[in-house]
């Protein structure tokens, strides 16, 4: 028989201490995946990554960085760098980026339901305060998954109306129902926000709106945003961009009196690590315009525009080129976050405001504005 042991009172709790500490490290390991050091020295890496693929990252910068000695500290050096990049763009990224925060607050905007009422209802103000002429064309579908009917509404804004020749600039404005592809089984059926997958494109159309009135040339501007791109509850058996197929058999049936000579679809430009490739379908019907838009990148030194084509996706601009042969690329980034992760934040719930960026708005919205600029 052993002798039960007993300890002195200022021993036990210095192990109690011990024990705790040694307790919340672990917890703090088991929550984040990895230990506190483990997971600033990530975080370094992540930052330099991103300033330095903007092409914006010297010697002086980098030592900073790796000196920090805590996550406030580091995170507020790479807030104070952001700043820095974001007066030097003529393009205002903070603007988009808090219309991006409102979209996500209002919660879900899947189509036909308030989130997306409340969405159209402040878009509306939104453009019309700024002179756009706002209209909607509605349509009606049956839900997929109880056959009620759906009232969808694609909102189109107007800039310049009086000018014949016309470009268009797109974007999805609904959210998928659930993140469905999330990594946590118990979450796919929780709320989607979307906030680079459907925020993103609106909150970039919101921050080009405030040039369109001053826009010289011969060139009009419609900004449409399209309903029910992913309103899908089984991925292999429901269909995609119900809002970009009805506009573009509306423009295919009934001819306006104008003709789109481009068009141009934002979808997923927020991402706080940024690399936009060339996508294969637009190089296939939009190839000249492919290459104005990266050119004009060039020039204006975003480098995140990658001169590779990479990617062949299925997006709103397919109805386009192909139902309404309106000749249009797709301005995507789906990396998200990079290439070379296993890890992808699409369709799950870390597609929120916390991996997007303004800077990245920023150099997105640049590009487009200038295009715009240099049409003639």
């Amino acid at each position: 028989m052993m002798q039960k042991k007993t300890v002195k009172p200022f021993v036990f709790c210095a192990i109690v201490t011990i024990c705790l500490g040694i307790l919340v490290v672990s917890l703090t390991f088991q929550t984040n995946g990895q230990s506190p050091g483990r997971s600033l020295t990530k975080r370094k890496n992540e930052i330099i990554r991103i300033i330095q693929e903007r092409g914006c990252l010297d010697t002086t910068l980098r030592r900073r960085i790796t000196a920090a000695r805590s996550a406030a500290e580091l995170e507020s050096l790479f807030q104070a760098t952001e700043a820095a990049q974001l007066q030097r763009i003529p393009f205002d990224g903070s603007r988009s980026y808090k219309i991006l925060e409102t979209l996500c607050d209002m919660g879900s905007r899947m189509s036909g339901s308030a989130g997306m009422k409340t969405q159209r209802e402040y878009l509306t103000a939104y453009f019309t305060k700024l002179g756009g002429k706002v209209q909607l064309q509605s349509f009606d579908i049956r839900h997929p998954v109880d056959g009620s009917r759906v009232t969808m509404h694609n909102m189109i804004v107007q800039w310049h109306p009086d000018r014949e020749k016309r470009v268009l600039l797109c974007a999805h404005y609904d959210t998928r129902p659930f993140p469905d592809r999330d990594p946590d089984p118990s979450k796919r059926r929780g709320v989607f926000v979307g906030a680079n997958d459907g925020a993103s494109g609106v909150a970039l159309l919101c921050g080009l709106a405030h040039s369109m009135g001053d826009l010289k040339g011969s060139y009009g501007v419609d900004f449409v945003l399209f309903d029910g791109e992913e309103f899908v509850f089984d991925a292999e058996v429901d269909p995609y961009f119900l809002g970009s197929t009805e506009f573009a058999k509306s423009y295919r049936n009934n001819p306006p009196s104008y003709r789109y000579r481009w068009g141009v679809l934002l979808d997923m430009v927020a991402d706080e690590q940024l690399q936009i490739y060339q996508e294969i379908n637009s190089w296939k019907y939009a190839q000249p315009l492919v290459k104005d838009l990266w050119a004009v990148a060039k020039k204006l030194g975003v480098i995140e525009f990658r001169s590779q084509r990479k990617h062949e996706i299925r997006d709103d601009h397919l109805p386009l080129n192909e139902i309404a042969l309106i000749p249009t690329c797709d301005i995507i980034d789906f990396d998200y976050p990079r290439p070379g992760l296993r890890t992808s934040y699409w369709h799950t719930q870390q597609d929120n405001p916390k991996h997007c960026s303004a800077v990245s708005l920023a150099r997105v919205g640049w590009v487009v504005q200038e295009w715009l600029r240099q049409l003639n």
